[in-house]
Parts: structure tokens; sequence; C-alpha cells
């Protein structure tokens, strides 16, 4: 018996299925069983017409209130519309039917009527309204018991197209309802009966056809379980496959780099950065590749962590890459690590530190000559250590002995790119990731499962608070006017300062990312190129202002990089390029033009390029945003904290789950239908734990049939591969 895995179509009929298949990726019993509904409309009580969306197609339960036909004068003579006004008790919506249309309608939605109605909404003259909805009536049959029992009862409403109303698919689902018993339980018997958790087919059967809101919440707890569970069983499988791959231990030599370079450094690691490095010496140590996750605050001290962990594998006779997504970050860490290393750095050459190893760079853009000489440093193993973007991962590049690689801002490379750069070693390489995005711990155990997660949490000593203030430009233009001479008195005091734009501007077809709000849709978003002409010309004349945007040449960046290092630019007019890893202390202020168009993160990454010295760092949120708007209070959620955490929080809750759950980062199909990240985080923890139990009895799952059919159905090609590279 095919049980779940029939195809539609032979339960449902042809057409039906065929909609199902092209409009809502429904193609098994299984998937429409698993098609849960959105929300539950009460006849009794209905649904809310006063916020519907513009645009969208909506379902609604509503009482008609008055319907009238009128006659009009068209191109093709006298005409008829039929105009239905129907009310839930909190607003009114207008319903339209034309021409032959009208007579059904005409003689069925009278005064009084209730119904459920289905269409795409649109404007008219300023009013919400439906043309040609279809609709069902909603018919009580039967004595007043068989009236209350109908008006109580609970309609499913659910995720609907244009193609395929809800009860419809309410309909569809009545045909394959009884199948429900034929679905094969996941869970452990142990683990559902120590839960209290109802049966798979009793959860199917309440979440579509509930007798009570009692129903929903018992159906809702069990396949949230399920989704949370079987995903945490997915990663615990990935960690323990890794667990069994060979790796070379690398410890490192006493006396050897990394000693060297300790003994240089001029201040002591915090107290967070030496727990995360012995956690991850404890890993390198060990003949598994390490698998860790390292996020940290801004400016929290990741790279010394890693150069540290890079230094042991040299040490132990191995190489490490470290893999950046820009050139102007991997230039930005070749230099910084250099000049962390100074003498040490020059293996090789005259003057170099008798344990010195060499550091190169690699990129796209490299001339033939420095790449030829790159390569070949790292093939016979002169280079200890290469820092290079994902042009590391081309197959001209091949290693000595490949140890350790460290990626850096994990999300900007999908897990296939990772994958190739670790397929280089002699064997599995250890794997160090960093973020400074940081990840609240639910979507850490979810997006980053595979991963054991370390977090740094403390600035190191000298960073300096950052001041943070949302200035409206637009309602009191001379708080603009305070910040650009706030910008000069820090020039005057020595200091250098950032004006960060979200376009570049050189070219008026250059894609422009909308905001939502209709405000800033006015004008196009603020310009490099524009900025920094009004700022020479005006409130900054006299001073050294230049640009940096990722269309220029990567000689000119680096050039334009490395005098405002060197303190030869007071400011740096650019884009979001330089969001990540720009280190230059001496810059103490920053103004985000247009700051309403940048996520919550990423205002976050851009804030900590400054108060990175001694002196205090000074943060301008600039908009044009009302202050009422959506916008203005995500502007001052960042202005309010410094707590990443914090505002990784909030911007989830702003967007949806899938893009958390990207496709490109961990290749799961979006299976998360009832699970929510943010807000679940107790049922995540509580899987993953009973994950790894489980999988730590039971690697193969060969006593839980259930939980291998379930693990199957989950993992789609993409992630299949994901989960089983080395």
């Amino acid at each position: 018996m095919p049980g779940l895995d029939e195809p539609l179509k032979n339960v449902l009929g042809g057409t039906t299925a065929k909609v199902m298949a092209e409009h809502l990726d429904l193609h098994t019993v299984g998937d429409l069983l698993h098609h849960y509904p959105r929300r539950y409309a009460e006849r009794g009580e209905l649904t809310r017409l006063s916020d519907l969306p513009l645009d969208e197609h909506v379902t609604v339960v509503a009482q008609v209130e008055d319907a009238r036909v009128h006659t009009f004068n068209g191109a093709r003579g006298k005409g008829q519309r039929l105009e239905v006004t129907i009310t839930d008790g909190s607003g009114r919506l207008q319903l339209v039917f034309f021409g032959r249309g009208i007579h059904a309608p005409q003689n069925e939605l009278l005064p009084g009527t209730r119904a459920m109605f289905a269409g795409k909404v649109s404007a008219f003259h300023r009013k919400l309204q439906l043309a040609h909805p279809a609709y069902e009536l909603l018919r009580g049959d039967g004595g007043a018991d068989a009236v209350d029992a109908w008006a109580g009862a609970l309609i499913p409403i659910y995720p609907a197209c244009k193609q395929l109303e809800s009860w419809k698919i309410a309909k569809a689902v009545d045909a394959v309802l009884p199948r429900a018993q034929d679905a094969v339980d996941p869970l452990p018997p142990a683990l559902r009966e120590g839960r209290g958790f109802a049966a798979l087919p009793e959860a199917l059967v309440k979440i579509h056809r509930p007798a009570n809101k009692a129903d929903i919440a018992i159906a809702r707890e069990r396949l949230k379980w399920d989704e949370a569970f079987v995903l945490q069983v997915a990663l615990a499988r990935r960690r323990y496959a890794d667990t069994q791959l060979p790796a070379v231990a690398r410890r490192p030599v006493p006396g050897g780099l990394l000693d060297a370079f300790d003994a240089k450094l001029p201040f002591t690691l915090t107290e967070g950065q030496q727990k995360v490095s012995k956690e991850i010496f404890a890993d390198l140590a060990t003949e598994h590749p390490m698998h860790r996750l390292l996020q940290g605050e801004v400016g929290s001290g990741k790279t010394m962590v890693a150069l540290r962990a890079m230094l042991g594998v040299v040490d132990a006779g191995g190489q490490a890459a470290m893999l950046a997504p820009t050139e102007v970050l991997a230039q930005q860490h070749h230099r910084s690590v250099t000049e962390m290393m100074g003498d040490l750095a020059e293996g090789g050459m005259l003057g170099g530190a008798e344990q010195a190893t060499k550091v190169v760079l690699l990129t796209g853009s490299m001339g033939t000559a420095a790449r030829r000489q790159a390569l070949l440093d790292l093939v016979t193993g002169e280079a200890g250590i290469v820092i290079g973007t994902h042009a590391l991962i081309e197959d001209k590049v091949q290693f000595h002995d490949l140890g350790l690689v460290v990626v850096d801002e994990q999300h900007r490379f999908g897990v296939e790119q990772r994958d190739a750069l670790r397929g280089k070693g002699k064997q599995p390489p250890h794997l160090l990731v960093m973020t400074a995005t940081p990840i609240p711990r639910t979507v850490a155990m979810t997006v980053f499962g595979d991963l054991e997660t370390s977090v740094l949490d403390q600035l190191p000593a000298g960073r300096s608070p950052i001041a943070s203030h949302v200035v409206p430009a637009k309602d009191k233009p001379h708080f603009l006017a305070r910040a650009w001479e706030r910008v000069r008195e820090e020039v005057e005091g020595g200091h250098q300062a950032y004006v960060v734009c979200p376009r570049i501007g050189d070219d008026e077809d250059e894609p422009r990312k909308k905001s939502a709000e209709d405000e800033a849709e006015k004008r196009p978003p603020l310009a490099v190129l524009d900025i920094a002409a009004q700022l020479t010309k005006g409130p900054l004349k006299g001073l050294r202002v230049e640009i940096l945007h990722g269309r220029m040449q990567p000689d000119d960046k680096d050039d334009v990089m490395r005098r405002f290092a060197a303190g030869e630019v007071d400011v740096l007019v650019a884009t979001t390029v330089i969001e990540v890893g720009v280190n230059v202390p001496n810059a103490t202020a920053m103004v985000i033009m247009d700051a309403d168009r940048f996520g919550v993160s990423q205002l976050h990454q851009l804030r900590g390029r400054v108060g990175r010295g001694s002196a205090p760092g000074l943060c301008l949120l600039v908009t044009e945003m009302p202050e009422a708007s959506p916008a203005r209070a995500r502007l001052n959620a960042v202005a309010g904290t410094l707590d990443g955490f914090e505002l990784s929080r909030i911007d989830l809750e702003q967007r949806r789950e899938g893009d958390v759950l990207g496709q490109a980062q961990s290749g799961v199909k979006s299976s998360l239908r009832m699970l929510a990240v943010i807000d679940d985080e107790e049922v995540i923890a509580a899987a993953r734990e009973e994950a790894v139990t489980v999988v730590a009895g039971d690697p193969e799952l060969e006593r839980l049939p259930g939980l291998r059919t379930a693990l199957n159905a989950l993992v789609d090609k993409e992630r299949e591969q994901y989960l089983d590279k080395g």
C-alpha cells in the first residue's frame, strides 16, 4: 500500500492535483497532510476585515449586509454590476460582480447570509474591494443544537492561491485525511510517551479538523516537535559523521611560532579569548576534524584568536588558510596579520625570525607573477598561512599540507564553497568559522547546528564605548548640520571619520534596493559620489575627503584604505565595503546616510568600525523617515543598545523565517511549517538534546525506521550532499 507517498492525482483527480503541484508544491498525500491551516475562523465570530493586505489573495468569513444591482452605460451598451457589502464587525468590504456573473450571487448573497469569500484585495476609489470573489455559503442545517455546534465550529483557512481557494483545499484534505492513519511516527516511542505527545495520526486529524481550540494546541505541540527533532537528528548525524572522519592532530610545538608570537604581544588576552583558545586547541589536538563556530561581538578580538590557532597549526607542520568574503577584507586581514606577526611573517626572507613562516595573499585580481609565486609557496609548503577570497577554492590552488581552514563571515559563503576548500587537505582539515553577526542561540542550533559554538562576548581592554544617535534630517535639518560639525570637531581633535551611503551613484541604472516605506521612495537613496562632492564643497570643505566603493579597481581600493589607515585621509565616504573587518583605531566618528535602508545587523556591523581605539566612538544614523514609522523604531533600537545579540533578535523578528533558514545557507527545504525559530527556543534546545542521545545510541537509525523515513523526506538532494560531505 503506497500510504502517504501516493501521488495526489490518484486520490483527487488530475486537475486539482496539477494545480496543487504547480502552485503549492504539493505532490503526495503526505505533502497535503502537512499543508497545515494558516489560521482558523470561527463561524460564530468572524475574521477581521479591518486589516486586509492590498494585492494579496485572502479568504474571509463574513456576513452580507447589503446587496444592490446597478445599471451602467459601458462601451458595449448597458451593463449591470452587483455590489455586495459584507461585514465582520471590525470593518466592511465591497464585493463586485459584473455582467453574466451576477446571477448566482444575486440569488444567493442575500442580506444576513454568511459565507467564506476568497479573492485578491484591490483598491477602487481608495476603498478595498474583491472583484468576482469565489465564495462558499456557510449553512447551519438541523435543530438549535446543530446550529450552535455549527456556529462554534472552527473553519480551517489554508495557505491558498488564486487557482485554488481555501475551502477547495479543505475538501481535498477531507479526501486524504483517513490516510493520516498510515503516517509513520518519527518520534521514538519512549520519547513520545515520556513527553506525553499525541500520536502522529491523531495530531494530523486535530490540526486539520479541530473540535475545539485545545485540539489545535495538542496538534501544534506535537507537530512542532517533529520538525525540531527531525532537523536536529539530521544535524546530530552530521556532527557524529564528522567525529568518525580522520584528521591529523595539530598540537603546537613548545618554543615554536606560537610561543614566539605570544612573547611579542603588547597586551594580555581577555578571559574570553583565553577560554575560546583553549576550546580550539583542545579540538585541534584530536584526530577528528574540528568544526567550530566562533561568534563574537564586533571588535571582540576574533582575528587574534584565529591567528593564534593558525600559528599553532603551522608549528605542528601544517598550513592554514583564511577565507574572506571580499578583496578589501582579505587585504585588510593580510595587512593586519603581517603587522601583528612582524618578523615572524618573513619566513625565508632576510631579517626574518628563526621560527618565521611566510604569509601570502591570494585574490582574483592579483597580477600573474604574484599569483604564480603565491601558488608555488602554497604547494611547496613555503607559505604556512594564506589569506584570500573565494579564489582559494579554484582547482589550480594546491596545498602542501592544509591543516586548518578559517572562514570569516560565514553567512557570506554557501556550504559548497566551504566544503570545496576543505576538500583540498590530504585528510579533512580542521574548520573554524567566524562571524561578527551575533546569532540567537536557536538560530545557531538550527542553521549552524553541525558546528560546535564558542562565543566571545567581552571587548578587549582599551576598547571604547560608542554613542549612537538618530538624526532626523527632514524633521530637524539643523541636527544634520550639527552632525557635520561633530565630524569636523573629531578631525580637528586628530581623529578620522567614515560617511556611509547606500549607493555609489556613478550609474543611474544601478539597481536600487527599495525600502518598504513609501516616504523614502520619493527620491533615490543617497550616493557616495554625490555626498562626497557636497561635503568637499560645503560642510567639510578643507578636509581631506576620499571615496571607497566596490567598483573601484582593487589597487585603488587598497591604496585608499592604506592611506586612511595611515592617517593621510580625514573622512572616508564609502559604501558598505567597510562593513566587515576594517580596522582603523583612529577613526572615531561614523555618519550613516539613509540609515533606514540598512538592516539592523548591518548597522551594528558598520557601527563596529568606530571606537576601536582608546577614544570614544560616535555613530550618527541619518534618516528622513517620519517619527512614527517602523523604520524609525528600528533605528531607535540600534541607537538604544550595543548588544549585538539583542539586535539580532530584533532583526530576525522583523524578517521571515525563510530568510533565517536560507536555501543557500543550509540546503534545507522550507521544512519549518509549524516551528518558529525565534519563539520556540525551548523546543529546539530540548529536541537537540534528545537527538544527540538517539544518534549516539543508533547512528544509522536502524531501530527507528519511522525516523529514517522522516529524515529522507526532510533531506532534499542539496542537503543530502551537504550532510554527506567530509
